[in-house]
């Protein structure tokens, strides 16, 4: 298959689902697809997409268990050390906090519980108190985990392995060659390293994207890519939420048209994987949100870590009104 100005995207689809690997080519021809040819690429990526998950749509609810206190200089992050924005600030969250936010989960029809803290990486003692109430979750409900910690040793991944962790997050966030644009204090390599660390473990990896954060159109492509290579079960797509007092204040490179080719072309290139709408959803996707669930097959219920989502009603809404339904989860 070639790109030209006249791509069939159904077609394309449909190769995809007989084997084709989309090239580099492809989906950067996606991005920048004219406008008027939105709803003809979230059709072609709704053909994908059904065909693996259907029209069911999977609920993820966060818990900021650690609050600000980070030392990375990460630009998009209001909980970084370079950051003015006044949020809360606190230590991990003790076992009954966390207990309350898994049946909070469980309320908002969540299948899958995501326990997320600030900071480079955990000290033993709050790995352990995350795990103890870790453990408790599991032998009482049959929620999801899935842990967002920071950094991993191995020993550590094979703790979170052990007491039932399902699934860790670690994004990479941005390509190779903008890392050094965002953050400072760490690299890219030791992101990926991580993730690697998560699958030799047995925990299912999750990686995705922050877009909007300065990155060209072949720069997202070549995460995209490079999440593919990696071979991660779920990848968050999440859209820059400019926070007032970060370094990438005031940024906004982004509209909803190119939110959805963006999360399309995810679609394409990891035609099998969970493709999440996360962070920042609603202020860029604002009255097309529905149309991103065409390519995606997940979405965050309620709240993110600093910011506000909408109500999960809201959500439930939206999502019956495309026809589809929710994954719950099961008592």
């Amino acid at each position: 298959m070639t790109t030209t100005t006249q791509i069939n995207y159904r077609e394309l689809a449909h190769g995809v689902l007989a084997g084709h690997q989309l090239t580099k080519e492809e989906a950067l021809a996606l991005l920048q697809a004219p406008d008027e040819d939105l709803l003809d690429i979230m059709h072609a990526a709704y053909i994908i997409r059904k065909h693996y998950y259907g029209n069911k749509v999977k609920l993820n609810m966060i818990i900021n268990a650690k609050s600000g206190l980070c030392p990375e200089d990460c630009g998009y992050c209001s909980q970084s050390i370079v950051a003015n924005t006044p949020v809360e600030k606190y230590a991990m969250l003790n076992k009954e906090s966390i207990l309350a936010g898994a049946r909070e989960a469980i309320n908002r029809k969540a299948g899958t519980y995501c326990i997320v803290a600030s900071g480079r990486r955990p000290s033993d003692n709050e790995l352990d108190g995350v795990i103890e109430a870790i453990k408790e979750i599991r032998e009482t409900t049959q929620l999801k985990i899935c842990a967002c910690l920071g950094f991993l040793s191995e020993t550590h991944a094979g703790k979170l392995a052990d007491a039932g962790v399902h699934r860790y997050n670690h994004n990479l966030n941005t390509d190779q060659s903008n890392y050094e644009n965002i953050c400072s204090t760490h690299t890219y390599d030791d992101r990926v390293d991580t993730v690697q660390k998560v699958k030799a473990s047995g925990m299912s990896p999750c990686s995705g994207v922050i877009m909007g954060m300065g990155e060209s159109e072949q720069e997202l492509v070549n995460v995209a890519f490079s999440i593919k290579a990696l071979d991660v079960d779920s990848i968050p797509v999440n859209f820059l939420n400019s926070i007032d007092g970060t370094p990438l204040e005031g940024v906004q490179h982004l509209n909803p048209r190119k939110c959805l080719k963006a999360v399309a072309m995810f679609r394409f290139v990891n035609p099998t994987k969970e493709i999440r709408l996360s962070g920042g959803r609603e202020i860029n996707l604002r009255s097309l949100q529905s149309l991103g669930l065409y390519a995606a097959n997940s979405i965050f219920v309620g709240d993110y870590l600093t910011t506000q989502g909408q109500e999960p009603t809201a959500d439930w809404g939206m999502i019956s009104d495309l026809g589809f339904e929710i994954e719950e989860c099961a008592l």
